[in-house]
């Protein structure tokens, strides 16, 4: 059984958390020059000019791509032969959270009561984290801090198997539409397909982490992400919604087995802020 120092966790999520909130993917910063190329609208492609610089920025100044700086959302996956000596691994990870927002100097976002207290916990914990457990001894940590403005915007249906993929199609592109400026863009577009209510949703929050540019290994699902991206930019939302042919950066797509009488599907929008990182510990 191998073990993990708790500090040494501690350590390593709040710089997860720092680096995340400073420092875009090079996948997604790519695909933002390329968006740049793209957009038609002069107005679209001087909002690009500023997202682009706003990052370099940030980068060089170890600031915030965003003001929002997020719910700290993790997916973990933790080795069946690995422990965490000196408490928990839970603990371990609210504990960097808190260290990470507050050394990182990033706005704590999170209020303790969701409809009647609202006072705001002052760390930014809770963290929500998904657990999966997996083989080896590692443990490997994707953190992504989600905005509140796109994450207003995501959604999960519950259509009929009679649906079908047609369904799907005009759900997300509904949702897209009906997001107009307010996440952001140009976006990111998570689906998710199949398993349950809640798992669809947890499946499309995964699915905006996927680096941009990859596709879904089912050829079937790779044609949808790429109808859906082209009909999304026709939309003419364009960048922070101001009008353009570019709104969307990427569609990716995450399924699940489901029920013989259910077809959920959620959509997870991600802002033009696609923040993540990950380690394995």
């Amino acid at each position: 059984m191998r073990e993990i120092e708790f500090q040494e966790i501690v350590e390593k999520v709040a710089h997860l958390c720092m680096e995340a909130n400073y420092r875009i993917g090079e996948d997604v910063l790519e695909a933002l020059k390329k968006a740049r190329e793209k957009e038609e609208s002069p107005v679209g492609r001087y909002i690009l000019d500023i997202i682009i610089k706003n990052n370099e920025i940030a980068d060089k100044e170890n600031m915030p791509i965003c003001q929002d700086t997020g719910f700290a959302v993790f997916f973990v996956d933790v080795g069946e032969d690995v422990r965490v000596k000196g408490g928990s691994l839970r603990d371990a990870i609210f504990e960097g959270v808190r260290k990470g927002y507050r050394e990182g100097y990033l706005r704590k976002s999170i209020v303790d009561d969701p409809v009647f207290d609202r006072k705001n916990t002052r760390d930014n914990t809770p963290p929500v984290i998904h657990w999966r457990m997996v083989p080896g001894d590692r443990i490997h940590i994707v953190f992504a801090p989600k905005g509140g403005g796109s994450e207003n915007m995501s959604e999960v249906r519950m259509l009929t198997p009679a649906q079908g993929i047609e369904g799907v199609k005009n759900f997300v592109l509904e949702r897209v539409e009906r997001s107009g400026g307010n996440p952001c863009p140009p976006i990111v577009v998570g689906v998710g397909i199949g398993g349950t209510f809640e798992y669809a949703a947890i499946l499309a929050k995964r699915a905006v982490l996927r680096p941009i540019g990859s596709k879904n290994p089912d050829p079937r699902y790779a044609e949808v992400e790429e109808e859906l991206l082209e009909r999304i930019n026709k939309l003419g939302i364009g960048p922070m919604g101001l009008g353009g042919t570019v709104t969307a950066l990427a569609v990716h797509i995450e399924t699940f087995p489901c029920h013989i009488a259910s077809l959920p599907c959620a959509v997870n929008i991600q802002c033009h802020a696609a923040r993540h990182k990950e380690i394995t510990i």
